[in-house]
């Protein structure tokens, strides 16, 4: 009994299963990744713990790995074959790690990859030799790091791309060609960055977007035209920048435009209201979505303005 307990008190946190297809573990004690899962392994998730390093066999013997979840750990770096072993992988998630880069050919053999999280991490710099042959990359989380530039074409490759999230960087801009290739997305989230002004043909390479989100930046005015590629357009967020004056897509005859430009310093001027005319109906409510001049409309609401009709215009 006593030797029992002794085995008991020793044993490696969360031991594999023979023949399961899926591994999970959030033991906070472990340290190293598990060794001899089985060959039949499908999925693994090993999330919430002290793992800090992984060796470049890691993966080895688990030719079947469609899935691979190591969010919450400790780690600062990752070996370049790590991935090698496993060519099948269509999900890798790295949110909440320590990194602050990734070898040059991490992803080479990652060919059927579909999901790519790094979110949370430290990158500071995006390069295009990660991206190059994930050809079937269809969502990529990039948010929470502390990218200060996105390189021109850097995402060329990544033709299937329909989600990018670089929300809560260090972006003040986006240089010519930084959305270069991604003519399938349709989801962009550039929340929480410092983006003062943007190109005119900014969003000229991706005209399959739905979901465009610009909150929470120091956006001062917008080109004209900028919007004009975005023909299917769906909702736009421009919450709390620094605007006067609005530019929008063209209108086709899909469902209503989703708006948010609350807190922003309005110009209440004809050329604003007459803009505000055709999608006051689909503001989106906030107490905040309010004039800044002329002084005779400062503090009132744009919508109640827009739809008064009490100024010659």
């Amino acid at each position: 009994l006593l030797l029992a307990l002794l085995a008991v008190g020793h044993a490696t946190p969360c031991s594999p299963q023979p023949n399961a297809t899926r591994f999970v573990c959030t033991e906070p004690t472990l340290s190293t990744f598990p060794a001899g899962l089985p060959t039949t392994t499908v999925a693994i998730s090993v999330e919430f713990t002290t793992l800090a390093t992984l060796l470049p066999t890691a993966l080895a013997g688990l030719p079947q790995l469609q899935e691979l979840h190591l969010s919450s750990n400790l780690l600062t770096t990752l070996p370049e074959s790590l991935l090698r072993p496993v060519p099948t992988l269509r999900i890798l998630d790295l949110t909440d790690n320590l990194l602050a880069d990734l070898p040059a050919g991490i992803f080479t053999g990652a060919h059927h990859l579909q999901h790519l999280a790094l979110r949370g991490n430290q990158l500071q710099v995006l390069k295009p030799t990660w991206f190059r042959h994930l050809l079937q990359l269809q969502w990529l989380d990039l948010a929470a790091n502390k990218l200060a530039e996105v390189p021109p074409e850097v995402f060329h490759s990544l033709s299937s791309l329909r989600n990018l999230d670089l929300s809560h960087n260090r972006l003040a801009t986006l240089a010519p060609g930084a959305l270069a290739g991604l003519q399938a997305l349709e989801q962009l989230d550039l929340e929480g960055n410092h983006l003062g002004t943007l190109l005119p043909a900014t969003f000229a390479p991706v005209p399959a977007l739905h979901l465009l989100f610009l909150q929470d930046n120091k956006l001062q005015a917008l080109p004209a035209g900028i919007f004009l590629p975005l023909r299917h357009l769906r909702v736009l967020d421009l919450a709390r920048n620094q605007l006067q004056a609005l530019e929008l897509p063209p209108r086709s005859s899909g469902p209503p435009l989703d708006l948010d430009i609350s807190g922003n310093p309005w110009d209440c001027e004809c050329q604003l209201l007459e803009v505000l005319q055709q999608v006051a109906p689909q503001l989106v409510p906030a107490r905040d979505t309010l004039c800044a001049s002329p002084p005779r409309h400062r503090g009132r609401q744009v919508a109640e303005v827009s739809q008064a009709g009490d100024m010659v215009c």
